[in-house]
């Protein structure tokens, strides 16, 4: 563009410009006026401070983790380099990251999209799991199933780790509320146990439903620091 409006560029600048490395993600900005380019102005955006934790907690779910991002090839895969992600795709608009993760699921995978702008809000909707921030926009917060007020993408880790948790409990209580009502049916209806203590051993079994469940308050945050 400047060269389109005939803005010189110093030698001083050239010299500034080809130091300013784009490898490291960052996007850089003339500054100019009379037809001379008088300021080059390099930008990056802030990787947000529990991104790598985050990151490294999926993992540890056993997760694979894609950044899906519509900015430059070089910021992405810096950033992506940084936070240790599995597989960097850069510079797609939003209607290519629903086709990204349309194509992950036709693959018979088990996708979550976080997000919390705009151009994520159709790969949200079409996700297994869409997981917006509170901190987003209303357009992406509607578009997905789950929204994380606080804890930052941290929330996002301990919103799986707890729906596994839960998933795990319930698997549990139908388990051993199955397994007892086998069992102990066929006696009583054979009268080998008496009424009262069938009885009994009925609520018990609600009890002990009930309890199991309750072990889900024990839940706890991830800890970063572990």
């Amino acid at each position: 563009l400047m060269d389109q409006l005939y803005f010189e560029l110093p030698e001083d600048l050239e010299v500034a410009l080809s130091r300013a490395d784009q490898s490291v993600g960052r996007a850089r900005f003339f500054v100019g006026w009379d037809r001379s380019i008088r300021g080059l102005v390099s930008v990056s955006d802030r990787v947000r401070d529990d991104a790598k934790a985050a990151v490294a907690a999926f993992h540890s779910l056993g997760a694979k983790v894609i950044l899906l991002s519509g900015d430059n090839r070089a910021a992405s895969e810096a950033v992506g380099e940084l936070l240790g992600v599995d597989q960097v795709i850069s510079e797609v608009t939003p209607r290519e990251k629903n086709e990204v993760i349309t194509r992950l699921m036709g693959e018979g995978r088990k996708v979550a999209m976080v997000g919390d702008g705009i151009n994520d809000a159709a790969a949200l909707a079409a996700s297994h799991l869409g997981i917006s921030m509170g901190t987003g926009t209303d357009v992406a917060m509607e578009s997905s199933d789950l929204t994380v007020f606080s804890s930052g993408l941290l929330g996002a880790v301990d919103a799986i780790r707890l729906s596994r948790r839960t998933l795990l409990t319930i698997r549990g209580n139908l388990f051993w509320a199955f397994a007892y009502n086998a069992a102990a049916i066929p006696l009583a209806a054979l009268g080998m146990v008496n009424p009262v203590v069938a009885g009994t051993a009925m609520a018990f079994s609600s009890v002990f439903v009930v309890g199991n469940s309750l072990r889900l308050f024990r839940f706890s945050r991830f800890d970063a620091k572990e």
